[in-house]
């Protein structure tokens, strides 16, 4: 993306003020700031997509003084949301929000898909990625990973997972196939709605972002089991790597990336680009995913673009790896 040198330094002059930033650009700028901004969310509140998406929007308001509203269009695995973001007006007011699960694993799972994850899209920039949870309810009688393996190993297909997006089933289904378990999906609208299954117990397991989970693993409402990532994670730090527990090279990741309508006008997408990651650069983003268990993704449009081409190659060889039927 090649930036114009005055939008740059607007930009970066910004970080402490969104009136300098407003008197910088020019009109054709501030008059895009003057509308409403619409950030679409294919998730509920409370899920680490809904949390970026409201970090993002107030820090673009704290900038440019913008509107922005988010808008929560979960369900029908995202395509609900994807439908909001393609039929507004391609004119730089509504933002895609989006995940692993609706930008990449969803070309994986099924045969047809009502958008094109690549092609309907252009990329503005990567926000960030959490590692996944293994979880279990407090009461279970699986304390540790292993326990847990041995229990399904005993009983192939006796015990479920809760998945709220078609990302956490793909990372069920590599962990089954990483452990050799048979288990049952049930499928969830969004994350917390899995999360709540995992603490009442209706579920045997789930895999949650530790963003929306680490309260509840602290407070004893649900067992965290291991972390899917190659470190451990230090707002939980006695919850061991998948490794450590006995699954060596499991890791997986949820990320989120913003995108707009493909045939949104260049000037617009760049604008929207330069803004948000400008924001995604900021020592107090970095700083807000660290205090919530995540981590900031560095780049631009060109960088989430190979990423995200990267991610739908990995999550196919894994659904095809794992047997999963296609939708």
């Amino acid at each position: 993306m090649r930036r114009r040198p005055f939008l740059v330094s607007a930009l970066r002059a910004a970080a402490g003020t969104g009136a300098l930033l407003a008197a910088a650009w020019p009109a054709a700028a501030q008059d895009a700031t003057a509308r409403t901004l619409r950030f679409v969310v294919p998730f509920p509140p409370g899920s680490g997509t809904d949390t970026s998406a409201r970090y993002f929007a107030r820090k673009v308001t704290e900038l440019t003084g913008q509107t922005v509203v988010v808008d929560n269009r979960p369900g029908a695995n995202g395509f609900i949301a994807v439908k909001a973001v393609l039929s507004a007006p391609a004119d730089g007011s509504t933002v895609f929000v989006g995940s692993n699960s609706t930008l990449a694993v969803n070309a994986a799972l099924f045969k047809s898909l009502p958008y094109d994850p690549m092609a309907d899209f252009a990329p503005l920039t990567m926000m960030m990625r959490s590692p996944a949870l293994i979880v279990v309810p407090a009461a279970s009688a699986a304390r540790t990973l292993p326990e847990l393996i041995a229990t399904a190993r005993a009983r192939p297909g006796a015990l479920n997972y809760g998945a709220g997006s078609a990302g956490y089933q793909l990372m069920a289904e590599l962990f089954n196939e990483s452990a050799r378990l048979q288990t049952a999906h049930v499928p969830f609208k969004g994350a917390g709605e899995a999360v709540v299954a995992v603490v009442a117990g209706t579920v045997d397991y789930a895999f949650a972002e530790v963003t929306s989970v680490q309260e509840l693993a602290r407070g004893g409402k649900l067992r965290a089991l291991a972390v899917a990532a190659d470190r451990r994670m230090p707002v939980l730090p006695d919850v061991p790597t998948a490794a450590e527990a006995g699954l060596p090279g499991f890791t997986a990741y949820t990320w989120v990336g913003a995108m707009v309508a493909a045939k949104t006008p260049k000037a617009e997408t760049d604008r929207l680009a330069a803004l948000l990651t400008r924001i995604e650069t900021l020592p107090e983003t970095r700083e807000f995913y660290e205090r919530i268990g995540a981590e900031t993704m560095q780049g631009g449009p060109e960088e989430m673009r190979a990423f995200q081409a990267a991610e739908i190659r990995r999550w196919k060889r894994i659904a095809t790896q794992a047997n999963v039927e296609q939708q």
